[in-house]
């Protein structure tokens, strides 16, 4: 798989965090300096970049609105957005590592969710008397 035969920042190659942190370097901002004009801490817009939480959907549309990206483009990558890297700029061989890093980024995250609804499921199993 190449960066050519796929959007680099489509859902099943990047995370929302990596869209998030692609469209704030676009704009050469610091999580800093987001955070700042967001009214978040710096520590909650690391932890969106790095996919540990999530904006609420007020939040998400300033975001947009500060990035000049769709909100449907830092949600699942479609709409208006960051261009796709020049390919040219990174040897083959480092594109496609990156791409198979994020490849194992989204199935970590989607089994992380599956275990999660599986715990909630037996905690509920668990809590029904007989």
């Amino acid at each position: 798989m190449t960066e050519s035969d796929q959007d680099w920042y489509a859902p099943e190659i990047a995370t929302f965090g990596d869209r998030l942190t692609a469209a704030r370097e676009a704009t050469g901002m610091s999580q800093e300096a987001l955070a700042k004009r967001l009214g978040v801490k710096k520590s909650t817009m690391r932890n969106w970049e790095d996919d540990l939480s999530e904006p609420r959907a007020n939040r998400l549309s300033i975001l947009a609105g500060l990035l000049n990206v769709s909100i449907m483009w830092l949600i699942n990558g479609e709409g208006e957005g960051v261009e796709n890297p020049d390919a040219e700029t990174l040897p083959g061989d480092i594109t496609d590592i990156i791409l198979e890093i994020r490849e194992m980024k989204a199935d970590l995250h989607a089994k992380a969710e599956q275990l999660a609804r599986l715990e909630k499921r037996l905690r509920r199993m668990l809590s029904v008397e007989p």
